[in-house]
């Protein structure tokens, strides 16, 4: 038994003062939960503090998130300018040589070039404050890194291979300049990795410790398992492997990645069309696991970033007009994938960012679609960064659930800005916009790309304005009752779980968050700054700040 101001989302019974909970569902609420109080074995009164359904996050990189804690910190803050990425830099090679671990890796994240005038760090400067280590920098967005000298030379003549979706920068002379942006940083992730399942499952309990500490029950991990963003081809087992030491502390559901997927045969019933089927052995596919770990959708990317300048654009970024960015792999071999993959069955999630990367994404589900009609299939778009007008319309027609951040405007907004113009940022990272068309909208974080606490992405989806202060495409602004659903109810949608998550009905998932106001009533500017009283999963209580 629960008491205090419950908001279920269920329009029938909006708000109660008591709920009860058996085997992990709610069962009752309001006054028929008040019947139950003789019967309940434990009891929570949370006095004049409010449930919420839990914080869902319908895109976020846990793994990765979790092996960040333990690795150099460059974002900003609380690095401001290069010289402060090499003193971290210079900070971490001396506590390795202390160590007595020489010629070991130096490893950061989260360093963003549109914070530090537009400067990516110096292969030159990472030698001199790093000395024999090799250094390896991942930049905020994942999609390109920096490395020194030593790592080049560990590289050695792949550096001078072609590289399909990728790009090793290189300075006039021809040599590289440390920068490897998309596919190219498989260049030193081979140099690295796989991880062992125990250091990913470790990372996956430290990400969940988080999570729970800031109200999330759920989450969607976006993109595990191969390609440039696995940590292991066994990312999977390593899932398996926190589940079984009680490291998987909050519902998971886990994107494999397209580079997973491989030809597959059946019955000619079963797979009708030209295009190959692209699946697993055994037909595996979306929605396999139970209610704490499962198999959502396929990943693909179809483009890179936009404050990397690397996603796919029909016209040039605009501080740089001659770059268009570029396709992650040739579009016909992208086309076949997306394409196989729904017909294999699979949910597709394709990331998108560039407006020529949501046409074409928006072109191969509407042709995957007309071979294989599928009702409700709700293939999605990640971050369906620059949509205009019309592919807003084709969404809709087509079924197809964009997944935007709304943290992106508040913590890198001034970056794609820049990157934009105010022309083309009217329709960037939509919000209002996909509601007001009847789409169904998910809260998510891209963490770790940006700091990944729900109440601080609500904040950003109320307020649309940027680091700086600037506006965003205020249009877009959604009432914070709106951005509280899409961070629940909307996620648990976008990855088809909603019969059993995203609100407090009877039956549902007695999963939710604790917090000491409502965000709904306080100003816009402190939503970010309501305490995170408790958060409960199937409920029991998991995390308790009493």
């Amino acid at each position: 038994m629960y008491r205090g101001r419950i908001v279920s989302w269920d329009d029938a019974r909006p708000m109660s003062t008591a709920m009860a909970v058996q085997d992990g569902r709610v069962v009752a609420l309001g006054g028929e939960a008040e019947a139950l109080a003789g019967d309940a074995g434990e009891r929570e009164d949370f006095g004049a503090a409010y449930l919420f359904p839990g914080f869902h996050d319908a895109h976020c990189h846990t793994t990765a998130f979790g092996l960040s804690l333990g690795q150099l910190d460059v974002s900003s803050p609380p690095v401001s300018s290069l010289d402060d990425v090499y003193a971290v830099v210079a900070g971490g090679a001396a506590v390795a040589d202390s160590e007595g671990r020489r010629h070991d890796w130096v490893i950061g994240s989260g360093y963003d070039q549109n914070k530090l005038g537009g400067q990516h760090p110096s292969r030159a400067a990472l030698d001199a404050a790093a000395g024999d280590h090799p250094v390896w920098l991942t930049h905020t967005s994942g999609h390109m890194c920096v490395v020194n000298s030593a790592t080049l030379a560990l590289i050695g003549p792949r550096l001078d291979e072609p590289i399909e979706g990728g790009v090793v920068l290189r300075d006039p002379a021809g040599a590289p300049t440390g920068l490897l942006q998309e596919r190219a940083q498989g260049l030193v992730r081979d140099l690295v990795l796989p991880r062992s399942l125990e250091s990913i499952a470790q990372a996956i309990g430290d990400a969940h410790d988080r999570y729970l500490s800031e109200g999330i029950t759920s989450v969607c991990d976006a993109g595990i398992g191969g390609g440039w963003i696995g940590q292991s081809p066994l990312e999977l087992a390593a899932y398996q492997l926190a589940r079984d030491t009680g490291r998987l502390k909050v519902r998971s559901t886990v994107m494999l990645s397209s580079d997973l997927l491989e030809p597959i045969v059946g019955h000619a019933d079963d797979f009708p069309g030209a295009v190959p089927v692209r699946g697993l052995p055994a037909g595996l596919r979306s929605g396999l696991g139970d209610d704490r770990l499962r198999l959502g959708p396929v990943k693909v990317f179809s483009d890179g970033s936009l404050i990397g300048r690397t996603c796919w654009m029909e016209h040039g970024f605009d501080d740089d007009p001659a770059n268009t960015g570029f396709p992650q792999a040739d579009p016909e071999r992208l086309r076949s994938l997306i394409i196989g993959a729904h017909l294999a069955g699979w949910q597709v999630a394709t990331h998108a960012i560039g407006d020529a990367a949501v046409r074409f994404v928006l072109d191969c589900y509407e042709e995957a679609l007309s071979l294989v009609p599928r009702d409700d299939h709700r293939h999605r778009i990640e971050h369906c960064g620059i949509t205009p007008s019309d592919s807003l319309q084709r969404l809709v027609d087509l079924g197809v659930v964009p997944v935007p951040q709304g943290r992106f405007i508040g913590e890198i907004g001034d970056g794609m800005l820049a990157a934009l113009g105010p022309e083309r940022a009217a329709y960037a990272y939509r919000l209002r916009s996909f509601l007001e068309a009847g789409i169904v909208l998910p809260g998510s974080s891209d963490r770790p790309v940006v700091d990944g606490r729900p109440l601080l992405g609500i904040a950003d989806m109320v307020r649309r304005s940027t680091q700086s202060g600037a506006p965003f495409a205020e249009g877009e602004a959604l009432t914070a009752e709106q951005a509280m659903r899409a961070y629940s109810a909307g996620s648990a949608h976008a990855e088809r779980t909603e019969r059993e998550r995203g609100s407090l009905r009877l039956g549902q998932l007695a999963d939710f968050v604790v917090l000491a106001d409502d965000p709904r009533a306080v100003d816009p500017i402190d939503i970010a700054s309501v305490p995170v009283i408790a958060t409960s999963v199937g409920g029991r209580i998991a995390h308790d700040a009493r």
